[in-house]
């Protein structure tokens, strides 16, 4: 209901505000008593609203109050001061605050003022008893009522009228509230528990007084523990010892605490379900000491302490040995003595097994006979026991042998595994590697398993092993191993004697070589392109050498080699860069080239020259009728021959053009002093009397033309044909 009247006034002071006009002159806060106010005390905030209308009835407003942006208030209003009243003002009050007064559309707003709450209320604490036994836990509950959360408590707890801290406890809570648990410990009486609250304000961190809890009354759950020794007075070995702890228990204690005897760090007596623990032993001189009686209960635990003499009856006994290490078949004697020669009853015992029951022991040791060795006196019923004694008999050592896993012949760098075992002999068996006469490598075996040592020689090398133990005997040395080192070639290398220009004929050698390498070496020369060596050999060197007396343009080209021995496991054998070799022709070769070339030249020319004046002279041979027509043809009868035509003279190779290419026209060659004479060159075909008829020959005859009319507009010229004789 409250938004639709709200929405109405709105509705209502917009009708009135198209008759009316008005404005808001001015907008502000006041509080009272201050901004700033103590925690409880009441504050009021007011909003002042200056607004000026045409209108003799004031404007209903509607007024905002806010916190921090949010809404706290809001009333409909036609004065000019509304307030916000907050009784009590509490930390969480604090904030900056601020108001906007709607008229219409038109709304204003003051500016943002910070109210500040200062001090926090006591915090209230409160217990779940008064009254609580040693490893009891008292529950606090601390709580600030008035104020909201987050809140941060400090709880402390206190003996009464003592200035140390005992226990302090901190959280943060998201309630007003916090319970935290105490526990009561051994040394805690009359308690007393404190509580502060905190609470963050803006930036600032508002705090209350520390407030006390009522008393809380520790009582004990058990008392401090008491030894009873028995018997009383001096105790001497053999006496019956008798060790009591005791202790009261108080009857609100639901079961009993554990009690505990210790000597040194050793329980020797323990008990939970009593008040009391005993220990009970025959007293010798080792039971002397510090003893302490712990009683623990939960968090709770007390001890008292005591010191224990116990008077000695007689010396412990001492074994006495010949020697501790001793060869095999050297006597080993054993001896059990007590200071002051008392009369004891003695056993000579190896571990478990009574070697003697006197105080003397003597044999001929064996490598079975080491180990431990005691031996024990006895007076009444106290017997002592000596420290106990590490007999050694050792074996001498067998000659240790040495031997490899690797063939015969090993690598260059490759490693190789060497191992020396000496069958018989104690252990531990210490293993020295000599390599060169020099210890390489030691290791000791703890039994009579070989010694592996590894290495990778890198040359012909001779291996020892010498094996030393327990035994006086001095170390015993292997056989001599020989182990051969054989090295993979390394670096091939092809060069040429001299240049690699050869002048053709002389003599030409390729040099293939390694920098290292076990002998044999097979060496292979191969040509560029090729798949096959075109030289091989197989040489104790490191270098091969491939002659060729005299060099000739097929040895141009580019080569390599490769070299490989036993010591080569891949398939493929190193190989040299290539060697580019060139080929060139000697002076003198090259001059006889050059005369021949010349000499087919000249040779060319004079033949070309005869045949061009041959022809020349065979042309001229051949005569020609001037202008005169041809005469006929005769056979054999003096009979006339009727022309051929075109086809018979087709089939004799007779051309119609042959001899055109020749004429020339009257202007040329003209003389001008000469005009009635002009001479013409003509090639006419001729066929000798005495050859075939389909056989001609072509001559050049000059013809003489007269002139007879000078009108005359073109000069004649005819073509004469040769007749089959000739003519």
């Amino acid at each position: 209901m409250r938004p639709a009247a709200l929405l109405m006034l709105l509705f209502c002071s917009s009708l009135k505000a198209q008759e009316n006009s008005f404005t808001i002159n001015s907008i502000h806060m006041e509080s009272l008593p201050a901004w700033e106010v103590l925690n409880g005390h009441n504050l009021t905030l007011k909003c002042l609203v200056d607004i000026s209308t045409t209108s003799q009835v004031r404007p209903q407003h509607l007024v905002q109050f806010y916190k921090d942006d949010v809404m706290l208030n809001n009333v409909t209003s036609t004065e000019h001061t509304e307030s916000y009243f907050i009784p009590q003002a509490r930390v969480f009050h604090s904030g900056r605050y601020k108001c906007t007064v709607i008229l219409n559309n038109k709304v204003k707003t003051t500016q943002e003022y910070q109210v500040v709450v200062r001090g926090v209320p006591n915090p209230m604490v409160t217990l779940n008893k008064k009254e609580e036994i040693e490893g009891g836990i008292v529950t606090v509950n601390c709580s600030v009522p008035e104020e909201e959360p987050p809140i941060y408590f400090i709880i402390e707890k206190n003996e009464l009228d003592a200035k140390i801290v005992k226990q302090r406890r901190e959280k943060n809570s998201n309630q007003n509230f916090v319970i935290m648990e105490f526990p009561i410990e051994e040394q805690d009486h009359l308690l007393v528990f404190t509580c502060q609250a905190r609470i963050m304000s803006g930036i600032q961190q508002q705090t209350s007084e520390f407030t006390r809890s009522e008393f809380v009354t520790v009582r004990e759950s058990f008392s401090t523990p008491r030894f009873h020794i028995s018997p009383r007075g001096i105790i001497t070995e053999g006496d019956q010892l008798q060790m009591k702890c005791t202790v009261q228990v108080t009857h609100l204690v639901q079961e009993y605490p554990e009690i505990i005897i210790q000597k040194g760090k050793t329980i020797v007596a323990t008990t939970k379900h009593s008040n009391e623990a005993v220990y009970s032993v025959m007293a010798l001189v080792e039971h002397s000491g510090h003893y302490k009686c712990k009683v623990e209960s939960n968090r709770i635990s007390k001890a008292s302490s005591i010191v224990l003499n116990i008077t000695e009856l007689f010396p412990k006994p001492k074994l006495e040995s010949s020697s501790s290490l001793l060869d095999q078949g050297k006597r080993l004697s054993l001896s059990c003595l007590v200071p002051g020669t008392p009369l004891a009853n003695f056993t000579i015992q190896k571990e478990d097994m009574i070697l003697s029951q006197d105080q003397n022991f003597s044999k001929i040791a064996e490598e079975k006979d080491s180990g431990v060795y005691t031996c024990t006196a006895g007076i009444g019923k106290v017997v002592k026991r000596s420290s106990a004694v590490q007999i050694t008999v050792c074996e001498m050592l067998s000659t240790p042998k040495i031997f490899h896993d690797a063939k015969s012949e090993i690598i260059k760098g490759h490693t190789i595994s060497i191992s020396c075992q000496s069958i018989n002999g104690t252990a531990p068996i210490t293993y020295h590697l000599l390599k060169a006469m020099n210890i390489f490598r030691s290791y000791t075996m703890t039994s009579n398993d070989h010694a592996i040592f590894t290495d990778r020689p890198i040359k012909d090398v001779e291996y020892q092993c010498m094996a030393d133990n327990c035994h006086s005997h001095s170390e015993m040395v292997s056989e001599v191993l020989r182990v051969k080192v054989i090295a993979p070639v390394d670096e091939v290398t092809i060069s040429i004697l001299s240049s690699n220009e050869v002048r053709s004929g002389d003599e030409m050698v390729l040099l293939c070589s390694v920098k290292e390498g076990t002998f044999p070496i097979t060496y292979m020369f191969y040509k560029e392109k090729e798949d096959k060596p075109f030289y091989q050999t197989v040489m104790n060197s490191t270098q091969a050498f491939w002659h060729k007396q005299q060099t000739s343009k097929d040895q141009e080209g580019q080569y390599y080699c490769t070299a490989s021995n036993q010591a080569i496991l891949t398939r493929s054998s190193p190989r040299s860069s290539t060697l580019t070799v060139r080929v060139f022709l000697a002076p003198w070769k090259k001059g006889l080239i050059a005369v021949i070339v010349i000499g087919v030249i000249i040779a060319t020319l004079i033949v070309g020259a005869k045949c061009y004046f041959l022809r020349k002279a065979k042309a001229k041979q051949i005569p020609v009728e001037m202008s005169r027509p041809a005469a006929p043809l005769l056979n054999s009868n003096n009979e006339k021959v009727s022309e051929p035509n075109v086809e018979a003279n087709s089939h004799y190779g007779y051309n119609d053009d042959v001899g055109n290419h020749a004429m020339k026209t009257p202007n040329q060659n003209k003389d001008p002093q000469n005009t009635d004479v002009e001479y013409t060159e003509v090639e006419v075909s001729s066929v000798e009397p005495h050859q075939a008829l389909g056989t001609k020959s072509t001559e050049t005859v000059y013809s003489e033309i007269r002139k007879v009319d000078p009108n005359f507009m073109e000069n004649r010229y005819s073509r004469t044909e040769g007749s089959l004789d000739g003519t």
